[in-house]
Order: C-alpha cells, then structure tokens, then sequence
C-alpha cells in the first residue's frame, strides 16, 4: 500500500485530529489554551514518531512583548524531528494553531465544534490553519504505516501567536531553536492547484489628530479633531489612486496592486461628550506592501504623504505611530524544490501547478528572510476563514495530505 492509498482509505483519522484541535479554543488575542493544545500536538508528533519538543517562551520575554493583560497567557513552540539515515537534505514544514476571534450565528455546533457535513468540516481553525496541521500529521502517519522513508529529513513546527505578529511563534522559533532546513513549507498562502512563491507584507500606522477642547455652544473657541481627521482621510483618496496606478505581475500573471485600508480603528479620546469640541480623534492604516516593494521605502511614503496634507490642512496637528510590520517576501520559483512541489500537485491534482503570490501575509518570511532558504507555501485552505461559518472540504485535507507525502518521498534536494 502507497502513502497516498493509506490516506484515502483513513480520512476518518485525518478528520479525527482535526476535530481534538478545533475543539481547543486557541483564541489570539489573548492567547487562550495554547498550553493544552501544544500537549496535544506532542503526543501527536510523538504518536507518528517524531521527537519532539515543546519550547515555554521565558516569561521575561512575555512581559517584554505582550500587553499587560496578556502576561497571564504563556506561548509555547512545539518542534518535532524525523532524521533519516543517508539524507543530505533537511525539509521544515510550519503551521500556526492560534485562531483569530469568532462572533456571530454559527452553524452545526458552534465554533469550536468540528462537525461534518456534505464533505466539509466546520470551526474556527479549520481552514486557517489547523487543517493543515491535520493533513501533515495525516501524511506522517501514512509514511510510517506504509513503512515508507522519506527522503529528506523531516522538521515540524507549530507556533504561537500568527494571528497577531510571530514575534514569538515562527520568530521565535528560527532565532532560539536549533533547526536546520533546507528547505521550508509553510502550510498556507497557496491552495488547490496554486503554489505559493510569495505574499504581501504590512506597515500598520496609528495616526492620532491633535485639537483643542471647548464648550459645544462655543465651538469657535476650539479646534474640532474630528473635522480635521475627516479632512485628511478624504486627502487619502489621492494616495489611494497614486497606489493603484503601480503594478505589478505575478508569475501566475495575475496584477496586484499596493493598498492601504483607512480606519479599521478609530477613535475619539478621553473626555469625549456629546457637548464637547473632540480635542483628540485617531484612525488606523493598514498599508499592504507588495512582495517585490521595500518596506522602508513604504513607511516614508506614507509619513510623507500624511505630513504633507496635514499642512494644507488649517490647524491639523498630527503625530503618526507604527504600530506593527509584517514583512513581504517573493522568490522567483525556478529552484528545483519549487519543481518538485509543482509536480506533485500536478499529479496529485490532475491539473497543472501555478505559482501564487499570498495578498495576505503568513511566516514564509521567517524562513525566506531569516534563514535565507527556498521556501513555498501550500495548504488545503478552506472558505470563510476569519469569519462566521469557517470551514475546509474534506478533500481537500486530504489532498494536501497526499502532496506532502508525495513530496516527502519524491524529492532529496
């Protein structure tokens, strides 16, 4: 029997694991359940084999890093290892197992159910991305119960804190832990039959808008924050058409475009009351840089631009606050691990491979970046992640179960 046999023939042991995991409410923020469920994917790791490790995040770092309210929530790294006799090569697959909030009427349970229904499987965490946890586990299994090598030695990660910014998951993990890859998959940005060589990054900024607090009947004696906040967003409108006039083709030939998103948080300050002139109103930017534009480059373009139009501004005083930045990453996909993972969705998928540039950011980054490493993205994916009703096809899961194994006992670098 052949990995990929084993796999169609236990997909209940696929959506088994898949089921424990959504079931534990990995919530980020604050960061809930994150010691149970690293305990769960030690003895998943373990059960397939692999020594494993988990990493406590020193609490010095937590308190460092996090906000105060979140010291009380401890990040944990799980690594696992599968050395092979004879490899030359070693391979890293990633996975984050925090999920973001959930709100709204859910279907079949709830959130944090995992029911199964016309060959979906619903919850929080399914498609982002404890589904791919779940399909690699799956594809380990499968290898060992086939008795099958693979030909590369084997890495596995699954960290913390994605959903806010990996300092300390997939960050962490490359600084403090002793990996060796060769090369990296991380398990999302590219699904179905595109591979992912790239994706976005982010330059997060806090723009507070600074008036003058009065009396509501003597607005004059004042300077209104609002308006002046309302005057600048509308001055955006010209960044915002300065921004799509840049393109740029990925290798699928697919144009993006750099964007920002005005607002995702806004505020009015202490002392706000409806008979009050607002003495401080404040709003986000979301600028998304694309994977082939320098992040430094984008940050002083947005300060520029927002100092400019506040001087046109009459009495618009502004101060601008990064608040976080997640960094993009492209590599052209001609290495030959690129080739082989190509191949084994072509044929796992009967449909010819793409290479995919991610709009959302993930830990590809660390990989490309830090460690410097030819590194893809490929999940199963699913629909309506981040949102009410989240939910992956089941095969899909397995699909991508059968391209990890097929990779694993195809390609030796």
């Amino acid at each position: 029997m052949t990995p990929a046999q084993f796999i169609d023939r236990h997909p209940e042991a696929l959506l088994g694991r898949l089921q424990k995991l959504v079931r534990i409410p990995t919530v980020n923020p604050p960061g809930e359940n994150y010691a149970e469920i690293t305990s769960r994917l030690v003895e998943e790791l373990q059960g397939v084999g692999m020594a494993t490790r988990r990493y406590t995040i020193p609490k010095a770092e937590l308190k460092a890093l996090l906000p105060p309210e979140q010291h009380g929530f401890p990040r944990f790294n799980v690594l696992g290892r599968w050395p092979v006799r004879g490899a030359r090569k070693t391979i890293h697959f990633n996975a984050h197992y925090d999920v973001v909030p959930v709100s709204g009427e859910w279907k079949l349970g709830g959130p944090f159910s995992g029911a199964v229904k016309d060959g979906w499987i619903y919850g929080r965490g399914t498609s982002d991305m404890k589904g791919s946890i779940a399909s690699l586990i799956t594809a380990i299994h499968a290898l060992r119960a086939t008795g099958t090598l693979p030909r590369m030695n084997l890495e596995v990660s699954f960290t913390a804190d994605e959903e806010t910014d990996s300092v300390l998951g997939t960050g962490w993990l490359v600084q403090n832990t002793p990996i060796k890859p060769d090369y990296a998959i991380v398990m999302e940005g590219g699904e179905q039959n595109a591979v992912c060589c790239g994706h976005n990054g982010t330059a997060w900024f806090e723009v507070q808008v600074h008036g003058r607090a009065a009396h509501g009947s003597l607005p004059e004696h004042g300077i209104n924050a609002l308006e002046k906040m309302a005057a600048l967003v509308r001055s955006l409108e010209d960044y915002k058409r300065v921004l799509a006039r840049r393109t740029w083709r990925t290798p699928e030939g697919k144009i993006m475009r750099p964007t920002i998103n005005v607002g995702g948080v806004f505020h009015c300050g202490e002392g706000a009351k409806i008979n009050t002139v607002p003495a401080h109103a404040s709003f986000t930017i979301d600028r998304r840089v694309l994977a082939i534009e320098d992040h430094a480059a984008a940050e002083r373009e947005v300060r520029a631009f927002l100092t400019a139009a506040a001087r046109k501004i009459p009495q618009c005083r502004i101060t601008i606050h990064k608040i976080s930045e997640n960094f993009s990453c492209f590599s052209k996909p001609t290495h030959p691990f690129f080739t082989a993972m190509a191949g084994c969705v072509t044929r796992v998928r009967k449909q010819p491979a793409v290479f995919s540039v991610s709009t959302g950011f993930n830990d590809m980054h660390f990989f490309s970046h830090h460690l410097r490493i030819p590194t893809l993205g490929y999940g199963p994916g699913g629909e309506d992640f981040h949102a009410v009703n989240e939910r992956a096809k089941v095969k899909e899961l397995l699909a991508s179960a059968k391209i990890y194994a097929e990779l694993l006992t195809g390609y030796a670098g």
